[in-house]
């Protein structure tokens, strides 16, 4: 974590590590100001996704799985 102060005078420092060490994070008067990213970290947060839809299609086939319902009668249940 770096104070605002010291980021000033340390933006190379900062934008190697969020290189090499991930989010950089800069606080000014003690609280959180801004996290320094890197730009592959940045488009991976702001990528749009796949949908569920989409997830299912690409993912593993559900041939073979049995989604037949279990047939046995419910319990009765005193409320």
């Amino acid at each position: 974590m770096w104070r605002l102060a010291e980021a000033k005078n340390k933006l190379s420092e900062i934008v190697e590590k969020a290189l090499s060490e991930g989010p950089q994070f800069v606080t000014r008067r003690g609280r959180e100001a801004v996290v320094v990213v890197s730009a592959a970290d940045y488009r991976k947060l702001t990528s749009p996704g796949v949908t569920f839809r989409e997830y299912l299609r690409l993912g593993e086939s559900l041939d073979g799985l049995d989604l037949a319902r279990d047939p046995s009668p419910v319990r009765d249940v005193e409320l």
